[in-house]
């Protein structure tokens, strides 16, 4: 794919993104916060367009167009993590459910409630919910939020 082309669809997918998450609650706190995945004013907000139907995202604290932020993201039961990247690291812990995500070079993984996992910058990534309930996983970014779809 042209260079230029894949620029325009990284740029076009952050847009996309930051819209959604606009929709969702965004914190800069120097007070304490704590947030579980049914706090009741926990606003989530749609994924980019790219990711299965009822994936959504909610901002627990900062901003996602800044560095470090941190939110939930939910994958809905049964379905599947098209192969992505991000610019930045990814610092996670499973909330609920089990997922099973393969990193580009390496083996597939099992993460279930409580497993902590770290994804590298840029470095392709795909999954599976396969559980029946949703996966909530927690996840720290050290730069600003974004997810390019891979095209195989």
């Amino acid at each position: 794919m042209h260079v230029t082309l894949k620029l325009s669809l990284s740029v076009l997918l952050i847009f996309s993104l930051g819209a959604g998450l606009a929709h969702a609650q965004s914190h800069i706190s120097a007070r304490a916060l704590i947030w579980t995945e049914d706090t009741d004013d926990l606003e989530w907000g749609p994924c980019p367009p790219f990711l299965p139907a009822g994936c959504e995202i909610a901002v627990l604290n900062g901003d996602p167009a800044k560095e470090n932020v941190d939110v939930f993201f939910k994958l809905p039961g049964g379905s599947d993590l098209p192969n992505h990247w991000h610019t930045s690291a990814e610092r996670m812990v499973l909330v609920s459910g089990e997922l099973h995500v393969t990193y580009e070079g390496q083996e597939p993984v099992v993460l279930t409630p409580g497993t902590y996992a770290y994804g590298p910058a840029k470095l392709e990534h795909h999954g599976a919910c396969v559980s029946t309930e949703n996966c909530v996983l927690f996840i720290a970014f050290e730069e600003p939020l974004d997810a390019v779809p891979v095209e195989n």
